[in-house]
């Protein structure tokens, strides 16, 4: 654990990171617009920016097994974060990085971060990243989370993205742009709920330039009260190769979603597919769980925890 770290800051990396204390391994934790700590390993160098905010993750050909932890936390109102993070997946390496930011506002003004991640995923490498955001606090002022994923996947690459934002974000636009090479895979899952008046906009496009390359591109969402999601995607079939974009939400209460799936097969041998598919939990499954002994709230609760599961 970071030095001198509140006890609200403990709480914020818990939720984000699921853990009690940083692991062994290389990490970088950034609060309140600083690096507050940091460790590099033999194979996982971290090197701060001279041009902007942000750093450099380095991770050298052939590493196996190693993880890295990049968090955020935000504690004070009214503080604007923007951060530029490169990372640099080596040729055949295997890696976990585990990045997310948590935002603590107790005030009356806007509390930001804006997260620019760019990933460099190299020939035959194999990421998987994970990224959680979340937001509390009993002030009145906005908790704002935009991140972008900027993301180049060489010859054979693959790449799992894994992000999750489930509560307590007032609004967020989230930003992923892909390029894929020769035989590279992306695999993206999302998980986003939104309450009260929230507001989330996903925007993703994947532009499959490599020959029998692949991408599988799947949103899962709820939205309650008078929230509004809204759902782009766009696959780009550039090539022989194969993409799937799909987005599944649970509308509650008087909340809008608006879902648009789009494919673009730019060759003949581009086999493209998408759904969006945007409903109300259904009564029967409601009466299924009751009838067990649940009320109404814990019955879709049950069933909201199953569907973004």
């Amino acid at each position: 654990m970071a030095k001198n770290m509140t006890a609200i800051e403990k709480n914020l990396l818990s939720e984000i990171m699921d853990l009690e204390i940083v692991p062994e391994g290389a990490y970088n934790i950034r609060a309140n617009g600083e690096s507050a700590d940091r460790h590099t390993t033999a194979n996982i160098d971290i090197v701060t920016k001279t041009d902007k905010p942000g750093i450099d993750i380095i991770i050298k050909p052939g590493t196996k097994n190693e993880r890295v932890d990049i968090p955020v936390l935000l504690t004070k109102t009214g503080l604007k974060d923007l951060v530029y993070n490169d990372f640099y997946i080596g040729e055949d390496a295997d890696v976990l990085i585990v990045a997310g930011c948590g935002i603590h506002n107790a005030g009356d003004e806007q509390t930001a971060h804006d997260g620019i991640h760019s990933f460099h995923v190299g020939k035959n490498a194999k990421l998987k990243y994970v990224e959680k955001h979340y937001g509390e606090g009993e002030g009145t002022g906005e908790k704002v989370l935009n991140p972008t994923t900027e993301i180049e996947i060489a010859e054979g690459g693959y790449m799992e993205m894994e992000s999750a934002q489930l509560g307590g974000v007032d609004s967020t636009v989230r930003v992923t742009r892909a390029k894929l090479a020769d035989r590279a895979t992306l695999v993206i899952g999302e998980k986003i709920m939104t309450h009260g008046k929230q507001t989330a906009v996903t925007d993703f496009t994947v532009d499959l330039d490599g020959e029998n390359c692949g991408a599988h591109v799947v949103s899962r969402s709820v939205a309650k009260d008078e929230s509004r999601q809204t759902f782009l995607s766009c696959i780009n079939g550039n090539n022989l190769c194969s993409g799937h974009t799909e987005c599944d939400a649970i509308i509650m209460d008087q909340a809008r979603v608006d879902a648009i799936p789009k494919v673009a097969a730019n060759h003949v041998q581009a086999s493209l597919i998408h759904e969006a598919a945007i409903g109300k939990i259904a009564g029967e499954q409601l009466i299924k769980l009751m009838t067990l002994g649940l009320s109404e709230k814990q019955a879709e609760e049950q069933i909201i925890n199953g569907f973004l599961r």
